[in-house]
């Protein structure tokens, strides 16, 4: 298993609750995973190396279980967008409709409009990703808002993609600018590394860091199960074909001022603007002593993954689904026959939060690691001869 949160979570409870001793392999230089954090060397300001990381959850467990490895921060997500050269706060509520319409509405009169405006296109006839939109929220909302950003994120036409893209757009009618609607929030106080190493710290845990996983798996133990974190179609060889992904790039700069953009996060929605945002990473921790006359921004950039390129986002499109459930046919017989099982987002093909990472791999740990260590299950489920 690879060393990110889902990974972690295994290994930790494999190690704490059954005495168990664990392996963990990891091909990239440093623990985490996509949460990995340094510290810029200028500046000393954290920063996110695979883009922002913002805990948030409703699901009591999993707050419970990360309070054993780090305190959090009060800090809440709070996201602002720039559409000509003016700045407003999303996602899309009472606030920006005042704004953007250059009138003050009540919740009713706001919702009454976008209803109004929505009503060009029905949302059952829509054909298309921009016509969904449109079938949502109406036209001027999505063409300020939605249609350069999500061109720039899957370089497509939104008339090329799929409607279902789109399941919801919300718009909110009233002035709260959260972004997240969870009841726990915040940031890990000593950082995400400090986070990971903690829940890594345990004597029964062995971290190789460096080591891919298809140049060791002949040299480790027979029997041992194996829950495996990399790319699905790669550990079958790409016998079903390759799962498209999404890639980012990242684009680091130091500035000479103490305030780059006054907030952590700045969507960029019109087209002509090649970066989608920019993460400006001293406001996610307010409370450190960072620099007053530096501050570290970092652009980031979306677009289909090569082979080679760190996966982020699944592509999921209508052929991605039909391969995925041949791999997941073929994971079910490796669970069976061989003691392995996938798990995390590259593992299982779907884009997972942090916190929802760590509720799958508590309940793959509920529900497949520990039967099989103290019942004598395979790990499908079944009860072994």
């Amino acid at each position: 298993m690879g060393s990110g949160f889902f990974g972690l979570t295994i290994a930790e409870r494999t190690a704490t609750q059954l005495d168990k001793r664990v392996l963990v392999l990891d091909r990239r230089d440093h623990i985490g995973g996509n949460a990995y954090s340094e510290a810029e060397p200028e500046t000393g300001i954290e920063v996110h190396r695979y883009g922002a990381h913002l805990f948030h959850t409703s699901n009591k467990r999993v707050w419970d279980y990360v309070n054993q490895f780090t305190d959090f921060t009060d800090y809440q997500h709070r996201v602002f967008t720039r559409h000509q050269g003016q700045i407003y706060s999303m996602p899309m509520n009472l606030g920006l409709l005042c704004q953007f319409f250059g009138r003050a509405f009540t919740p009713d009169e706001a919702k009454a409009l976008v209803a109004e405006q929505a009503a060009e296109i029905d949302t059952a006839d829509a054909q298309n990703l921009e016509e969904k939109a449109i079938s949502l929220i109406g036209r001027p909302l999505y063409e300020a808002f939605i249609k350069g950003y999500t061109a720039k994120q899957w370089q497509t036409d939104p008339k090329e993609l799929p409607a279902a893209n789109i399941t919801r757009l919300p718009v909110r009618y009233n002035f709260n600018n959260r972004y997240f609607n969870d009841s726990y929030e915040g940031l890990p106080v000593d950082g995400y590394t400090a986070w990971l190493e903690k829940m890594a710290e345990h004597p029964n845990i062995e971290v190789r860091l460096s080591t891919d996983f298809f140049d060791v798996r002949g040299d480790l133990p027979e029997g041992v199960p194996v829950v495996y974190t990399g790319p699905l179609d790669r550990y079958f060889d790409y016998v079903e074909g390759e799962l498209g992904w999404r890639t980012l790039d990242f684009e680091t700069e130091v500035v000479n001022t103490g305030d780059f953009q006054g907030t952590s996060v700045m969507n960029y929605a019109d087209e002509e603007v090649p970066y989608t945002r920019i993460h400006e990473f001293r406001h996610f921790h307010p409370e450190r002593d960072y620099p007053k006359d530096k501050t570290v921004v970092v652009r980031e950039y979306s677009r289909f993954a090569e082979s080679g390129d760190e996966p982020y986002y699944p592509i999921n499109t209508s052929e991605d689904r039909s391969k995925l459930e041949a791999y997941r046919e073929l994971a079910k017989k490796e669970a069976k026959e061989r003691g392995v099982v996938f798990g995390g987002r590259l593992g299982t093909y779907k884009y997972l939060d942090m916190h929802m990472a760590i509720g799958s791999a508590l309940s793959m740990f509920d529900n497949k690691i520990a039967p099989y260590f103290t019942e004598g299950r395979s790990l499908d489920g079944s009860l072994e001869d």
